[in-house]
């Protein structure tokens, strides 16, 4: 039996939290110091996720600061930031500057690491960023792009920049793309949150599709910023998202010009090359589908040329890969374990 590294949540309540617990539960490594959320303190954690109420029978939710009081104290080794973007940033460098050398190490899941400069955080969320101090001890990259990292914590991308980023930059490092492209995005109603919205509704969301932010959502600026850092390459994005009538899951159709002659079997070995020892990224030999992936921490992707045009489809789960799962391979490595440890369960296909 290995040992047990203590790691915590704040902002438990949402659905990453929920993808977080799941996947702590079946961890060989991890065991759960606590959860922490200010609007369910007290309650059973199976009350609010009912999938977990056995795994978790006589847990609780406890208040945010019992979370903060240990990891300040060194009692926890990771932590899981899964609270909204803005609220995160202040909360973690509370944490960060009273626990000193006991912090732990943490991943984001929140926007608020996502780029290294805070005037472009604030022209893409319209507020200043709320501890500046603390930008250059976050990098954020899918664990695929970074062989490693020289920062203590890490900041997940969001779930279509993920996506989006798996498809593009091995040809951005090959130079095989030209650094321009086009992105059209289907997402589960999970990607929204928990909140009810009218755009998760089930009624319009029901056998419906239909796009929302067109040309203005705010993971097309993350996916430039994130390309150009892990590529070299500067990049511009043109996404059009869509909500689509499933839970979970994304596909992107990526679209673009192909750069220096390239053609499909360039681009394929490009692929290949570049996720030769990612143990979560297949390339697939048609046109990926959901169900090929939802559930599990895998990504399935393929592509097609036609002269100068190129095409890459991608599938993802939002909210593991996309999410939970991409954290739980940050936080395997910060803490020195198998970055596939408790991760390696197939999806169930047919949900």
């Amino acid at each position: 039996m290995s040992e047990q590294r203590p790691v915590a949540i704040l902002g438990g309540t949402g659905y990453v939290a929920g993808e977080l617990l799941r996947l702590i539960c079946a961890h060989p490594s991890l065991s759960l110091a606590g959860v922490g959320s200010a609007s369910c303190a007290g309650q059973p954690i199976g009350d609010t996720f009912g999938n977990l109420s056995a795994a978790l029978s006589g847990v609780e939710f406890e208040p945010p600061h019992v979370i903060t009081e240990r990891c300040v104290e060194g009692a926890v080794a990771g932590l899981f930031c899964a609270t909204p973007h803005g609220a995160a940033a202040p909360l973690l460098a509370g944490i960060i500057e009273a626990a000193g050398a006991k912090a732990p190490h943490i991943v984001d899941a929140s926007a608020d690491f996502r780029f290294r400069d805070a005037d472009r955080y604030a022209a893409v969320y319209g507020a200043a960023h709320p501890a500046p101090e603390l930008l250059d001890a976050f990098l954020c990259a899918v664990p695929e792009h970074a062989s490693g990292t020289t920062t203590r914590h890490v900041a997940h991308p969001g779930c279509f920049a993920t996506a989006m980023l798996l498809s593009v930059v091995p040809l951005l490092r090959a130079g095989l793309a030209a650094p321009e492209f086009f992105v059209a995005g289907v997402t589960g109603s999970t990607g929204s949150g928990r909140k009810a919205i009218a755009g998760t509704h089930h009624p319009d969301r029901h056998s419906n599709l239909y796009a929302y932010k067109p040309l203005a959502h705010r993971h097309a600026p993350e996916v430039e910023t994130l390309a150009e850092l892990a590529s070299g390459q500067p990049a511009r994005v043109h996404f059009v998202p869509h909500s689509g009538p499933f839970a979970r899951g994304i596909h992107v159709t990526v679209q673009g010009t192909t750069a220096n002659g390239a053609d499909l079997d360039q681009m394929t070995d490009a692929l290949r090359t570049d996720y030769a020892g990612s143990p979560f990224i297949e390339l697939a030999a048609g046109p990926p589908r959901l169900k090929d992936v939802v559930g599990s921490n895998r990504a399935r992707i393929h592509v097609a040329v036609d002269g100068e045009s190129y095409v890459v489809m991608t599938v993802i789960d939002n909210l593991v890969k996309g999410a939970a799962g991409g954290a739980m391979q940050w936080m395997n490595r910060l803490l020195g374990l198998d970055e596939t440890a408790g991760l390696n369960q197939p999806g169930p296909a047919w949900v």
